[in-house]
């Protein structure tokens, strides 16, 4: 049975359609690489499965069972079992590094306090930032925010951990060691789903490249088939374009 299995998928935004047919099936331990141009939309996909955007059509099915997002406890039940990190940090501000990772397995899931907080220590050594626990994010570099971000993404336990963009807002220096902790995740085993530019990387670590335009999925395969051999002129123009800069 598949992880998650998406089948029509449509958005919009007002009249504006955003996704138009998306079919995207994931295995678990899958790592899915969602590549093209700007305004695709590969985020949309991302938000559109979490229930930020509810899909207007098509079917979205978590071990089988289906996603109804015009049903708050469905979209509670994803949730609490697929987990976001988008482009910005959005950590609070005026709590520790180490309380932005517990405060919402303690104030929303109800966890025991000292439970949270010893999983947070040990994800927080996991991303490389054991040495960090009180600071605060005006303290810590972009990419050092960023890796908070994912360790608090993991102390919700999900099963699947979606990717927007991480790198996108770091300084080019910053990057790679955003990219080195996701590495770790994909060697673990976490299934993902990841929205990137950076090429390298998704040609690395993703079991599976999707390349989509204009709010649709134009083909999917392995890197070796999107990087090196599309079948699509769309693909093929695209590819073309990022391995010439």
């Amino acid at each position: 049975m598949l992880h998650l299995d998406i089948t029509g998928l449509e958005a919009r935004y007002g009249a504006m359609k955003v996704l138009d047919g998306i079919d995207l099936k994931v295995g678990r331990g899958d790592v899915i690489g969602l590549i093209g141009p700007s305004g695709s939309g590969k985020s949309t996909v991302l938000r559109s499965v979490i229930g930020l955007l509810p899909p207007s059509a098509g079917t979205v099915l978590l071990d089988g069972t289906p996603i109804d997002y015009r049903n708050a406890a469905s979209v509670r039940t994803v949730r609490d079992r697929i987990a976001i990190v988008f482009q910005q940090y959005n950590l609070f501000q005026n709590m520790s590094v180490l309380d932005n990772v517990t405060v919402t397995p303690v104030k929303i899931r109800k966890r025991n306090r000292d439970e949270a907080t010893a999983e947070a220590r040990v994800l927080l050594e996991k991303v490389g930032l054991g040495d960090k626990l009180g600071r605060y994010p005006d303290e810590l570099s972009g990419g050092q925010q960023q890796r908070v971000a994912i360790a608090r993404a993991l102390a919700l336990k999900p099963e699947i951990l979606l990717l927007d963009e991480v790198t996108a807002a770091l300084d080019p220096e910053l990057v790679s060691e955003v990219l080195d902790t996701i590495r770790v995740l994909a060697g673990e085993g976490m299934t993902m789903i990841i929205v990137s530019h950076e090429m390298a990387f998704i040609r690395e670590v993703a079991t599976r490249v999707c390349f989509m335009a204009d709010g649709r999925m134009i083909e999917s395969g392995s890197a070796t088939d999107i990087f090196d051999n599309p079948g699509e002129q769309r693909t093929k123009d695209f590819i073309s374009k990022i391995l010439r800069h």
